[in-house]
């Protein structure tokens, strides 16, 4: 349907995009960027991360206009933004259990890369920007858990940040400048209030640089391979819009029933409690998605002359820093686990670790809890540092297809047939 005024819209656009493309952008990398045609939902979780990040900058800059940044208000503060201010209490448990869903979103991301060899060339530097993300979400998730200034806000920042009095000569006066002064007070507050603001602006910028390098070389695939030619490829609009508005969709769903009918069901009552710092709670535990890296700070034990505080210090930052160099770690050539049978595996081996190092760093480090969480950070170095360069050498992949098109005619899928199950669903 045409008439004057859609002509009219037609020639504003055309003005604009003369002057400043914007338009011609948005159609080449929304429309007509040439996608794999062979995308399963566990695609659909790098879109849903994006909008998990706005749902969390929106919800944030409406409670920021309420909340109160002073140690003896902003606990008060909180509770008048759920009880006084009009549908704060939405705007907070949005909030509060987005934390939950952005990192579940981002972590299930991160082992699809893991599971389909994402990281490796010519992908390095998007992996690398991705572990980037990962970090930048850590900082920010920890800031805003003490906004709060409840029980455990409290005394999770006394306990993590002073983790940094391990490191030898400096370590004391990084803590004194990470509290703003000789204990978690008013100034701590404050910091960690201005940072939590300022990070989520850093995240967006980084997910930019994100999107520009995963746009350089197009979106890996469930085969592993590289587009041949127009035949592997459809565009990314209406196809995969349709598959991430289906995603987007299942996901609210699940969302929703957390906001409204359990909205505490991922936090921990302690921080329903104003802070007291003459009083320490039963149980210092972290949220869930910190819950594997609190466990390995816990389980390291003295090595060497290394202190366990120092080791642990270590390590903690050592099992982020191991997924930077992964790329050059993994020798395989092939990407895709499928046609990987003994690195599959050893995946799922990985999964059931990281999964146990989460009970164990919900639990007290007592009895088996101790000996578990310790054979589980063992395993988890020993799986990127001894593991994936040897199976890399030694394991003989399957054949590979000869393109992505001809992996879903009749003859290609016969010759699928034989391989190990796959993660995703086509």
């Amino acid at each position: 349907m045409t008439g004057p005024g859609n002509q009219s819209q037609s020639k504003l656009v055309r003005w604009i995009d003369h002057r400043l493309p914007i338009f011609t952008f948005m159609q080449h990398e929304l429309h007509d960027y040439p996608t794999p045609r062979n995308l399963s939902y566990w695609w659909n979780f790098g879109s849903l991360a994006g909008i998990m990040l706005v749902i969390m900058i929106v919800t944030g800059i409406f409670l920021a206009m309420q909340y109160t940044p002073y140690s003896p208000l902003a606990f008060d503060s909180v509770e008048r933004i759920m009880r006084d201010v009009n549908y704060g209490w939405l705007m907070r448990y949005i909030h509060m259990n987005g934390a939950s869903f952005f990192f579940m979103v981002v972590y299930i991301h991160i082992f699809r890369g893991l599971y389909y060899g994402s990281y490796k060339e010519p992908r390095e530097l998007l992996w690398m920007l991705g572990v980037v993300i990962l970090l930048l979400m850590m900082a920010t998730a920890f800031m805003g858990y003490v906004l709060p200034w409840g029980q455990m806000s409290f005394w999770g920042a006394t306990v993590i940040t002073n983790l940094f009095s391990a490191i030898p000569v400096v370590g004391h006066a990084i803590v004194a400048w990470l509290w703003g002064g000789f204990a978690v007070a008013n100034p701590t507050l404050n910091r960690f209030y201005s940072l939590h603001y300022l990070l989520p602006f850093v995240i967006v910028g980084v997910v930019v640089l994100h999107l520009v390098a995963l746009h350089q070389h197009g979106s890996n695939n469930p085969l592993g391979i590289d587009r041949k030619g127009p035949q592997d490829s459809i565009p990314f609009h209406p196809y995969y819009t349709i598959k991430d508005m289906f995603g987007l969709s299942v996901l609210l769903i699940v969302y929703a029933l957390f906001v409204f009918y359990m909205p505490n069901a991922l936090g921990d009552t302690q921080n329903y409690v104003q802070a007291n710092p003459l009083q320490t709670p039963p149980e210092i535990v972290p949220e869930w998605y910190f819950l594997p890296f609190y466990a390995i700070l816990r389980s390291v034990p003295d090595i060497l002359f290394i202190p366990a505080k120092l080791a642990g210090v270590l390590c903690l930052f050592g099992a982020i820093g191991v997924l930077f160099v992964l790329p050059w770690l993994d020798t395989s050539r092939v990407r895709s686990a499928r046609f990987r049978p003994v690195y599959k595996w050893v995946f799922w081996l990985l999964v059931a670790d990281v999964v146990a190092l989460g009970i164990c760093g919900a639990h007290r480090p007592e009895g088996w809890y101790i000996t578990t969480g310790r054979i589980a950070t063992l395993y988890y170095f020993i799986h990127f540092i001894v593991l994936l360069p040897v199976i890399g050498w030694l394991e003989r992949p399957l054949p590979l297809p000869t393109s992505i098109s001809a992996a879903v005619t009749r003859k290609g899928g016969a010759a699928l047939a034989g391989a190990a199950p796959s993660m995703e669903k086509h």
